[in-house]
């Protein structure tokens, strides 16, 4: 795959946003490649000891404002945003359903990107929990019952030295190695599980070094469309317009790019 077709590969599934100027854009799990368009932020580990679950040893960034908060039970109000993005987080979470639930809450659409089911068979992270396909428009979870789909593949790709070779292949088509589904009013999905809970343990335990070359491609093209973004003005945020009822404070204040608890 060409760096150019790569390049628009990420244009057409991250940087594209169906929402004009005034919308309010949620990212959720924003990590440390939080979306240009993004108004807020929403991120349940934002320190560096994290960045496992993430691309590697950064910690979440604090570009607009961040909450620290748990995606399966967001702080926001319903309907506070007009437009909500997860990018791989949903293959991380125990409960993708509850996660789903929320953002259909709190947002009246939005975007979702997750490893493909076939593509991570091949190979995948230790993070991840969940198989994931889309079936027929419905997002399909199912638990992995262990880190590899199949171990003896995995060890020997490990020790032949091809597991990143093999991986920078499925990255090349990256349009195949996730889905992709932009979505409105509902999301349909069907999640299988629960997770084992020593698959959750071991994904808390993991660590992983994510695909330099596709980290930089998003960095690259994230970096560019912020630069355009910010050359806009933004009307102002305050905390009691985006939160739930309960949480609201006196006096009300206009919302800033640092991190957030509600």
């Amino acid at each position: 795959m060409s760096a150019v077709t790569e390049l628009r590969s990420f244009w057409n599934r991250r940087i594209q946003i169906p929402v004009n100027g005034d919308a309010l854009v949620l990212d959720v799990g924003s990590g440390d490649k939080p979306h240009w368009r993004a108004d807020v932020l929403l991120d349940w580990m934002p320190d560096e000891g994290s960045g496992a679950q993430r691309s590697g040893a950064a910690q979440a960034r604090i570009s607009r404002p961040l909450f620290h908060g748990d995606a399966a039970a967001m702080p926001f109000a319903d309907d506070a945003f007009d437009y909500v993005i997860c990018s791989h987080l949903l293959e991380h979470v125990h409960d993708p359903a509850a996660v789903i639930d929320e953002m259909v809450r709190v947002a009246k659409a939005g975007y979702i990107e997750v490893p493909e089911a076939a593509s991570a068979k091949i190979v995948d992270f230790p993070t991840h929990l969940w198989w994931v396909r889309l079936i027929d428009g419905v997002l399909d979870f199912e638990p992995k019952t262990a880190r590899e789909f199949d171990p003896e593949i995995a060890s020997y790709l490990a020790r032949s030295g091809l597991e990143h070779p093999i991986e920078r292949v499925l990255n090349g088509r990256f349009d195949h190695r996730v889905v992709s589904l932009r979505w409105s009013g509902s999301v349909p999905y069907h999640v299988r599980g629960p997770v084992d809970p020593g698959m959750l343990a071991q994904a808390a335990a993991a660590t992983v070094s994510h695909d330099d070359k596709t980290a930089l491609v998003a960095t690259v093209l994230t970096g560019a469309a912020a630069a355009i973004d910010h050359r806009r003005h933004r009307r102002p945020i305050t905390f009691n317009q985006i939160v739930k009822p309960e949480l609201h404070v006196s006096p009300d204040a206009t919302l800033t790019p640092r991190l957030y608890t509600a």
